[in-house]
């Protein structure tokens, strides 16, 4: 088993919590080793993580257990590649082309989101 990550997350976004809240369940055992972060007024800590505030509200960071800052495809790509279920697609949107067009719809998301609430 792969060691602990510390994942920054958005706790002010419903859609974050749940997806958090499902990855939890399909974790099971392997979720204890996930740290997770709420990003809201912390912005001294992410920056002293290495990680810009503004850009952890438009993209998923995590660190891995070797203290790499990993962010947007590549954070996800990490997580699902660390439970059973999720590991398939883990590799699917890491293929040339679908990394892409998930990363392009995913941006997308997050700033209609974060427009629609304010915050951008």
């Amino acid at each position: 088993m792969a060691g602990p990550v510390r994942v920054y997350y958005d706790g002010a976004c419903p859609g974050c919590i749940r997806d958090r809240r499902r990855y939890e369940k399909l974790a099971g055992k392997q979720a204890t080793d996930v740290e997770w972060i709420d990003i809201t007024d912390r912005d001294a800590e992410l920056r002293s993580a290495g990680i810009d505030p503004q850009a952890a509200l438009r993209e998923l960071h995590v660190v891995d257990e070797h203290g790499c800052v990993r962010r947007e495809l590549d954070a996800y790509i990490l997580l699902m590649a660390r439970t059973l279920w999720l590991r398939p697609l883990a590799w699917l949107i890491g293929l040339p082309g679908i990394r892409q067009l998930v990363a392009f719809l995913y941006h997308r998301w997050v700033d209609r989101r974060l427009a629609r609430t304010g915050r951008l």
